[in-house]
């Protein structure tokens, strides 16, 4: 049977509570995402004394190769990625001795035949009860392939007491109708509650405070409506340019590796209205009902409402930058965006009227994920001649130097009254002393728990493409004028003057 996700306090005492044995099966378990993110973040959850003893890893990729020959590849991969860079021998020792591996083919039917033996062998050896998390690190158009041969198998369903659980990694599908069709593919073998569509985004720990922040606090939550906050802006810039993606890049844009799933994920976290419980369909409910409340953007009007770009050269942190066209891998005369920015409004109570702008990009000038909440000013500007007057902001630091701060005037001392605008402000690393967790410790770990509050459902997975796709399909069929801003720049002119129509500009973080 599957683990259920529906207990309420699950989200409050996760950490109190110890998974069960299991094993941890990665297809691609060659690639970057493993040795970069995967094993370093089960070590970490071994190291904390998280994860049982009964504990395995089974990486499946093409590549020939021993058992010995992996554990050695993935300890290099902790002591090069981890965050403390160490390897401590002992929890090591213990730690490998769970890791295996098989090669084999997604396409080949035979390889999964030998996967379940080796599955059955790994729950003698390692007493991991049957329990399996299949982790799908492949590229996506190995997914419906891959859950496919895994039924076939007879591997999807668990047997006696276990319970099988599935991570598909993003992106979920290329469109809207290829995100149904995965969906349908999915279904016909998993049940929905073994299915976890991961989104490492949920996983950073500001995002996950945005619920307690809201919901544990009296004092936000009554203001946190279109009576009291005239806007909100979600920025996600990187500093980087596509790097190595390119040919990646060029069959995606920014707005359908980021704005589609990551910053509507956090877009959610601050619209929605709160749960009745922390269980995880509480939650997602209430994620999904707002999400559902986005106004439609009609086709013929994507550019009131969308701005795309692409970068050029330019310089970045004081060294030059190429631009997109000139980046390996990429077409010359390109068309895909580097820079997306959308205004969306929600049609219900709490938001009407109160537009939010979401915008995400390659070569900015620094790297910042951030929610910015700007309140509405005082309704009487008593202190006019004091200072310029400017408006209250909240602003969630999502990543780097995680925390959250409140923009706030104060009179400076003197005879005389005058205002400065000064923030109050919360760090994570100097109020709690210790670093937070990697956003895939927190998942994985959930997972292997049953929780998948933090996990995409398919009606988010689905809803998210509904509302790009008017303007996929706008910018798909007119040549844009790229690029049109220079890498180290906060982006095209249009995006601004998008603001500016409405009487507002983006913040500079």
């Amino acid at each position: 049977m599957t683990s259920t996700n529906e207990n309420p306090l699950r989200a409050g005492v996760r950490l109190e509570r110890t998974a069960e044995p299991c094993t941890v099966i990665i297809f691609g378990a060659s690639g970057d995402l493993t040795k970069r993110k995967l094993v370093p973040a089960l070590y970490r959850l071994t190291q904390e004394r998280l994860l049982p003893a009964e504990f395995a890893i089974l990486g499946f990729a093409r590549s020939e190769m021993s058992d010995e020959d992996f554990r050695t590849k993935m300890k290099d991969s902790v002591a090069t990625y981890s965050e403390a860079r160490r390897v401590d021998d002992t929890v090591w020792e213990s730690f490998a001795q769970g890791i295996f591996y098989l090669p084999g083919n997604i396409n080949d039917a035979e390889s999964y035949k030998k996967m379940r033996e080796r599955l059955d062998e790994i729950d003698r050896i390692r007493g991991t009860a049957g329990n399996r998390v299949f982790y799908l690190s492949t590229a996506p158009g190995f997914y419906s392939e891959a859950v496919s041969q895994l039924g076939a198998a007879g591997l999807a369903k668990p047997e006696g007491k276990g319970w099988t659980h599935i991570i598909i990694e993003k992106p979920f599908g290329h469109s809207l109708d290829s995100a149904r069709q995965l969906n349908i593919d999915v279904a016909k073998v998993f049940d929905e509650e073994q299915v976890y569509r991961i989104d490492h985004y949920l996983g950073k720990e500001t995002v996950q405070n945005l619920l307690v922040f809201r919901f544990a606090n009296g004092i936000f939550e009554p203001v946190w409506n279109r009576q009291y906050i005239d806007h909100i802006q979600i920025t996600n810039a990187e500093a980087i340019g596509v790097e190595d993606r390119g040919g990646y890049y060029e069959t995606a844009g920014v707005l359908r590796d980021m704005i589609q799933n990551h910053v509507f994920q956090v877009l959610s976290l601050v619209a929605m209205e709160p749960p009745n419980s922390l269980s995880a369909n509480a939650v997602r409910d209430e994620k999904i009902k707002a999400m559902q409340a986005v106004r439609a953007i009609p086709i013929d009007q994507v550019d009131e409402f969308a701005v795309r770009g692409q970068y050029g050269p330019g310089s970045v942190a004081g060294k030059p930058a190429k631009g997109y066209r000139e980046e390996k891998d990429v077409n010359p005369e390109s068309n895909t965006d580097t820079y997306s920015a959308v205004k969306l409004y929600f049609d219900n109570w709490r938001w009407a009227g109160v537009p939010f702008y979401l915008r995400s990009a390659k070569r900015m000038p620094k790297r910042v994920t951030e929610i910015a909440i700007q309140f509405k000013e005082a309704p009487h500007l008593l202190f006019r001649e004091s200072g310029q007057p400017e408006p209250n902001q909240l602003i969630v630091r999502v990543q780097p130097d995680e925390g959250i701060t409140l923009r706030i005037g104060a009179k400076v001392p003197g005879q005389v009254t005058r205002i400065r605008w000064v923030n109050m402000d919360f760090r994570y690393g100097a109020s709690f002393g210790v670093a937070s967790p990697e956003a895939y410790e927190r998942l994985l770990l959930d997972c292997i728990l049953g929780d998948s509050t933090l996990y995409a459902r398919r009606d988010m997975t689905e809803r998210g493409w509904e509302i790009v796709m008017p303007i996929l399909e706008s910018w798909q069929s007119r040549k844009a004028d790229f690029p049109n801003y220079e890498a180290g720049t906060w982006g095209p002119q249009a995006a601004d003057d998008m603001l500016e129509k409405d009487g507002r500009q983006w913040r500079r973080p």
